[in-house]
């Protein structure tokens, strides 16, 4: 499923040179999976103890759908990141057909065929038994307009669909190789796999995504790919970046 239209391009960051951290944390596709979030976190800070410097958590994005606590994620993200780090949160395409569902049900239905009907069960909405209702959809619509919070809805659209970091790039599916960042459409950092998986970017940089799920992390062409299937598997990677080196802690 891919995005019957247009919210706006997102932003896209560049956050000066990896030099400038000490250490960079990268988390993949979290899909509603509150405490092994936290699990995550916890290991985090415990391998970031002995380092000094500025400390980076990004966030690859999905943070909502087929896990049971897409809710308290959004909550979790919307706190301060844990003492002494900085914090980036990116775009997933599930988040954002949320935000489309959101500002739109009737156009974005199909949401719930992908997670969407978890999501809303967990801010207290059964999607199903709205539907079977009259005026179900209005009903359904209704519902969430009152359950999600505004700053849920202002958190998913500011979310911004790329981070550049000298020759790092961390997005959530890719890039559409030999495209120049610049000419990128959110529609591929949000949802590409080929040709990116088999060809890589094409460009200088090492890209770190999400989007394509595996057992565990995997490699190709100018790529790392972190997302580890949370929801089903019950682990969340975390690649760390440091002293130009990566490895998964």
């Amino acid at each position: 499923m891919r995005p019957g239209g247009p919210t706006g391009e997102r932003t896209r960051l560049s956050l000066g040179d990896q030099a400038d951290y000490s250490v960079i944390y990268a988390i993949g596709d979290v899909h509603g999976c509150h405490a092994t979030l936290l699990d995550a976190e916890a290991r985090i800070l415990d391998d970031a103890a002995a380092s000094d410097g500025r400390k980076l958590l990004v966030m690859l994005g999905d943070y909502i759908d087929r896990g049971p606590n897409s809710r308290q994620v959004i909550d979790h993200l919307l706190i301060s990141p844990p003492a002494g780090f900085e914090r980036v949160a990116l775009c997933g395409n599930h988040d954002d057909l949320f935000y489309r569902f959101l500002l739109d049900p009737a156009a974005h239905l199909s949401w719930l065929q992908l997670g969407g009907r978890e999501t809303l069960f967990s801010y207290g909405i059964d999607a199903s038994h709205s539907l079977e209702r009259p005026r179900g959809l209005e009903r359904l619509a209704a519902l969430t307009r009152e359950a999600v919070p505004q700053h849920h809805v202002d958190f998913l659209r500011s979310l911004p669909s790329l981070l550049t970091i000298g020759p790092i790039v961390f997005v959530h599916a890719g890039l559409r190789p030999g495209l120049p960042l610049v000419e990128q459409s959110d529609e591929d950092l949000l949802w590409i796999r080929e040709p990116f998986l088999s060809r890589g970017p094409e460009l200088p940089v090492l890209v770190v995504h999400g989007h394509t799920p595996a057992p565990e992390v995997s490699h190709g062409k100018g790529r790392i790919c972190i997302d580890t299937a949370a929801f089903a598997t019950g682990h969340l990677a975390v690649l760390k970046i440091a002293n130009g080196k990566t490895e998964v802690i």
